[in-house]
């Protein structure tokens, strides 16, 4: 019998939890109703979506109503930022944010600079992943906005990075745009469940049940109170008017799990660290002129991102492979190009960036496993 694939991709997709399977069945079975329906099977689906708000709104700190329901982390960024910078705001704002985000938040503050909804103002990315906030104060003054005295400002961030698992000063960034009356989205998507941090303190947060072991196709926008959100699709009534469509009864029931899951997960991957540490030592130790550009700043516990100079990253992926590692070369949304991550990009280069590997573990990665995959790696690099 040949020996277990390793997974180490979690960033892109964390195994569903036991727990998830159970209650995604139970809710297929038990609540296939549409929630909207005001009959008796319809209250009966209405509870598994209210149950797993409840959930999420206590992950997030904030109100169950102040809660709503996406397909994922990629249409709540969406929606955060289009309420923003939607048409008929008065004036022409501002949004800052960096070329390190999610292709959710990149792609959409470049459409919304084409459509002169905003300027775009990308942050300096220095070489270890770390983004340059010290003239955020100038950006978000009034004399920097165009148009209007109340013209919009929002700061779009990530918590963790979704490549590199560098963790962004969330806390002084928030306090700082908010003295300056700018709002701030959080991108919570690789932080919730993960590390220790304070979602209160983003106007609105993005995050997807499939990064913290829950299904795939649901996701969540929690919301300060009056922060004005913008439907991006135009439908029914459900979510408040803010998000149409038949919301999952299914998908949500395995969400809340996930949710409640995730509450004391930053002390379960506070245990993975030095099992990724020691993964890291052996690989940049085995494989010449290997470096991991973001080694020495304040990282989450679970990513390893890893330049292997000389090799190209899709070879590594594809020969890891074939010997049962899992990983990655990039974001799981930008797969399927030619094109080096663009996060490692902004950092060291496009020409390093080529040669960049990531590796995500979970808090069931196991020091078996890590050992495995890293003799794997310098298996197939000195081959």
């Amino acid at each position: 019998m040949s020996e277990r694939r390793v997974y180490l991709d979690w960033n892109a997709t964390a195994p569903p939890l036991p727990d998830v399977i159970d209650a995604c069945n139970e809710a297929m079975r038990e609540a296939w109703a549409n929630p909207q329906s005001v009959h008796g099977d319809g209250r009966n689906a209405r509870k598994y979506v209210e149950d797993a708000r409840k959930s999420v709104g206590e992950l997030l700190l904030r109100d169950p109503r102040d809660v709503i329901f996406t397909s994922g982390a990629t249409e709540a960024n969406n929606l955060a930022l289009r309420s923003v910078f939607g048409a008929g705001r008065e004036g022409k704002g501002v949004l800052v944010t960096s070329l390190t985000e999610h292709p959710s938040i990149v792609r959409v503050a470049e459409a919304i600079e084409r459509e002169g909804l905003a300027e775009v103002v990308w942050l300096p990315v220095f070489a270890n992943g770390t983004l340059d906030f010290s003239e955020l104060e100038a950006l978000l003054s009034p004399a920097h906005l165009q148009g209007a005295a109340k013209a919009p400002a929002l700061v779009a961030i990530s918590v963790v990075n979704h490549e590199t698992g560098v963790i962004h000063p969330v806390s002084e960034v928030s306090k700082r745009a908010r003295a300056l009356g700018a709002l701030v989205h959080f991108d919570a998507t690789q932080a919730a469940g993960k590390i220790a941090f304070d979602p209160s303190l983003g106007d609105t947060v993005a995050i997807a049940a499939h990064k913290m072991r829950g299904p795939k196709g649901v996701g969540a926008l929690a919301f300060r109170p009056g922060v004005r959100i913008e439907p991006v699709l135009r439908g029914g009534a459900q979510e408040r008017g803010l998000r149409p469509g038949t919301v999952d009864p299914v998908l949500c029931a395995g969400f809340g799990v996930a949710a409640r899951y995730a509450v004391s997960g930053p002390a379960r991957y506070a245990a993975v660290a030095p099992r990724r540490d020691a993964f890291e030592k052996a690989v940049l130790e085995g494989v010449p002129r290997a470096f991991a550009p973001a080694r020495e700043t304040m990282r989450a516990p679970h990513v390893a991102s890893l330049v292997l100079e000389g090799f190209a990253g899709p070879e590594i992926v594809a020969a890891l492979d074939l010997e049962g590692v899992s990983v990655s070369s990039g974001s799981a949304c930008s797969a399927g190009t030619s094109e080096p991550s663009a996060v490692i990009a902004a950092m060291i280069g496009k020409a390093r960036a080529a040669s960049a590997v990531r590796v995500s573990m979970g808090d069931i990665t196991t020091e078996e496993e890590l050992a495995r995959a890293a003799a794997t790696f310098l298996r197939v690099t000195r081959r």
